[in-house]
């Protein structure tokens, strides 16, 4: 069987074909799964994504270090993708792949290296302090909506509200915007039949947003970003990357906040520390980075010549995923720590040299990192103090994961707690 290139044969032939990119195991085991493709594969797996479609999937630590800290040969150019022939124009990955989107995930070069720095810039003059404070009055608020209740869902009712509602804050939006812009691109992450109609209102908004403050910038996010090198860039390019951004911002925090709260209400090694959440959280937080990281899968990077990879010939246009959860775990690395093999081995603790956030030049920017993780760690530690005996109302075995080969996040975490009067006020 060829590999994903036409033509090529590759120096290490595929056992059984392509992997499907797909399937229950994905978020049932997939530090399994990824240790099985290890084991049969080596470090750069041949996988079959939706309709047929070929692709290398990069699981090795090493690899991935060099595929994403080499630009030229590895692109960011969907555009060099040697499969564009054959890619029915309704393709439902099509959005992910992002040819023809004027957005800062597929520029390269100079260009590329301007537009990040006018997001970091702009996302770097976020006061900490100010995010915080912002962060707890509208945890505060969720947390009102259930708290007098005694049990609630936190993932539709809180960890996939929070970060949306920080966020359309920071951009500019009016408070009362963000519920429905929560609701929007929850819509939208979903891929239901609400999804367009998400997109339309989130980008509509967007739209709305970016206008006003080309004619009347104030101290936010959008303001900054036109102010940048006035002109340099067009408001279709802003209003793209501010979507790149929300998203990028929105559901893996709220993921984050999904498994760190799962994590220390499910292992011995939290609970005895949950009432004095803020001992535990960062170092629940931080085990979910390694262990059950939100971003699994990531597309794409494009060869720009013919390439070798850990054995694999990788031909010119042929399109690379990076596999950022399994890198994570790759043996290799982590002396005795397989992938899933928990944080009682290998590097982990207090190391960051995790792919969760992605590495290279095009890596999420460190001030939203940052931002990321104030929003994470400042729900989780609003959400224990206000519910201090929160525990599990259904059995662990129960919990299910939104099936998903891109994403980790739970589809519930339902729970029961003591009930409280709610505070009120933002």
């Amino acid at each position: 069987m060829s590999a994903p290139g036409d033509g090529a044969t590759g120096e290490c032939p595929f056992v059984d074909g392509l992997v499907p990119l797909s399937g229950p195991r994905f978020h049932t085991d997939p530090a399994a799964l990824y240790r099985d493709m290890r084991r049969e594969h080596g470090a750069v797996v041949p996988v079959e994504l939706l309709g047929g479609v070929p692709a290398w999937l990069v699981i090795g630590y090493r690899e991935l270090l060099r595929v994403t800290g080499d630009p030229e040969l590895f692109s960011r150019d969907s555009g060099l993708w040697n499969r564009w022939d054959s890619i029915p124009p309704d393709w439902p990955l099509l959005p992910m792949i992002g040819r023809d989107q004027p957005s800062i995930l597929y520029t390269v070069g100079s260009r590329h290296h301007r537009r990040a720095r006018m997001i970091s810039d702009a996302l770097e003059a976020v006061d900490p302090i100010e995010l915080s404070r912002h962060t707890e009055q509208l945890a505060d608020a969720l947390v009102d909506g259930f708290c007098q209740k005694g049990e609630t869902d936190l993932i539709p009712a809180y960890a996939m509200l929070l970060p949306m509602l920080v966020l359309t804050r920071l951009y500019g939006f009016p408070d009362g915007e963000g519920p429905g812009l929560a609701r929007a691109l929850n819509n939208i992450i979903d891929g239901g039949e609400n999804a367009l109609a998400g997109q339309r209102h989130l980008a509509g908004s967007m739209h709305r947003l970016v206008t006003s403050r080309r004619t009347r910038p104030v101290n936010d996010v959008v303001s900054r970003m036109l102010a940048h090198q006035p002109q340099e860039f067009t408001d279709e390019e802003i209003l793209q990357d501010l979507m790149v951004m929300t998203a990028a911002g929105h559901q893996p925090t709220a993921d984050w906040i999904g498994n760190s709260v799962r994590l220390m209400l499910t292992d011995d090694r939290f609970a005895a520390s949950l009432a004095a959440g803020r001992n535990s959280t960062g170092e629940a937080m931080n085990e979910v980075l390694w262990e059950d990281t939100p971003t699994q899968n990531v597309a794409g990077r494009w060869a720009s010549r013919d390439a070798q990879l850990a054995g694999r010939h990788i031909s010119a246009g042929d399109m690379l995923l990076l596999g950022l959860a399994a890198a994570n775990g790759d043996p290799s690395v982590h002396a005795g720590a397989g992938a899933g093999a928990g944080p009682h081995n290998g590097l982990r603790g207090g190391n960051h040299a995790f792919f969760s956030f992605g590495h290279g030049e095009h890596r999420c920017p460190f001030p939203a990192q940052e931002i990321a993780e104030i929003i994470a760690r400042t729900g989780i530690e609003v959400l224990l103090d206000r519910l201090p005996d929160i525990d599990l109302s259904v059995p662990v075995a129960s919990l299910a994961r939104r099936p998903s080969p891109w994403l980790r996040g739970m589809a519930a975490l339902p729970v029961r707690f003591t009930p409280t009067p709610a505070r009120g006020g933002m």
